[in-house]
């Protein structure tokens, strides 16, 4: 009989976000939390508790939300901006283009539940168009950690970094799956997988999901590398360059592949090493259901993955 594995535990990436913020906190006075009524739902509650006079709490109104973060900055703060992922990108773009991008201000803009993190609560909640919207405004980073240890990388580094970024914060929980000691910088990928018959590269929540398809992949004698892509803007030219090296790339995204991290590999594959791409993601606008059903849905698991995998290499 064969040995079933026993599943990897899971984390919630919100803990470490909050945990490492306060402890950014303790350390520099500079530091401070802006959240629109979001407090719990951001795990900040401890956070408010050390800091009160700390965390700014504007309630339900975003477009003030990015702006009196934007005046802390001028101000000489470090303002880290929580919010849901879809009303902080939907409802403040315009702030976040002119207060955050144009005007350079170190703020960072923290997307809490991601792409379709709220599930039953249907495509208003759905944030599967942040990264799209994100990647369009010129001078913003755009980070994706996919598990607690990069989550906290991802904070110190923004902290930082000085300049303005996006960090998209899973709310459902996923396994580890960097590397201790693995670097973290700027527009850096980490290969977590060799291969040489497909390159997957996913970010987020899907990073764990791709290794467990090349596991399903190896089964059938196809090599997949996977590559932890991290930061969608700016992209790993370099590591997106090198996956031309087997053939076939397969990008694996919780959001729309319109505009997200599919067109940015598409778009350096082209102009740089043309092979053929497949983009799995959010085609449209999803349905109400779990986060588990949406994700099955749209074929974003390990053997949804794999079996795209397959497609692609004419091995169905």
């Amino acid at each position: 009989m064969t040995a079933v594995a026993e599943p990897l535990p899971t984390f919630d990436c919100r803990a470490d976000f909050a945990d490492e913020l306060a402890i950014l906190a303790r350390a520099d006075d500079r530091i401070v939390a802006v959240c629109n009524d979001s407090v719990g739902s951001s795990n900040l509650v401890r956070f408010r508790e050390e800091f009160p006079d700390r965390l700014v709490n504007v309630g339900i109104a975003e477009q003030d939300l990015v702006g009196v973060a934007a005046g802390l900055a001028n101000a000489g703060f470090v303002p880290f901006v929580s919010a849901a992922a879809p009303f902080l990108t939907g409802r403040a773009l315009e702030q976040i283009k002119a207060d955050i991008a144009y005007s350079d201000r170190h703020v960072v803009l923290c997307g809490q539940s991601p792409g379709m993190a709220y599930g039953e609560l249907g495509p208003t909640h759905h944030s599967i168009e942040d990264l799209s919207w994100m990647r369009a405004v010129s001078g913003l980073q755009v980070v994706v950690p996919a598990d607690p240890l990069e989550t906290r990388s991802a904070v110190r580094w923004a902290a930082a970094c000085g300049r303005p970024s996006y960090l998209r914060i899973p709310r459902f929980k996923v396994p580890a799956v960097t590397p201790s000691g693995a670097p973290f910088q700027t527009g850096r990928a980490t290969r977590l997988r060799e291969g040489g018959d497909v390159t997957l590269i996913a970010i987020g929540t899907m990073v764990s999901r791709a290794l467990e398809s090349a596991e399903l992949l190896r089964a059938d004698g196809i090599s997949a590398r996977v590559v932890n892509m991290t930061f969608v803007e700016p992209l790993d030219v370099a590591e997106v360059v090198a996956a031309g090296e087997t053939g076939t790339v397969v990008t694996v995204e919780e959001g729309l592949v319109s505009g997200g991290l599919g067109a940015a590999v598409a778009k350096v594959v082209a102009e740089h090493r043309p092979v053929p791409v497949r983009m799995l993601g959010v085609p449209a606008f999803a349905p109400t259901g779990s986060t588990q059903f949406l994700l099955d849905h749209f074929g974003l698991n390990a053997a949804g993955i794999a079996q795209a995998v397959r497609e692609a290499l004419g091995r169905a």
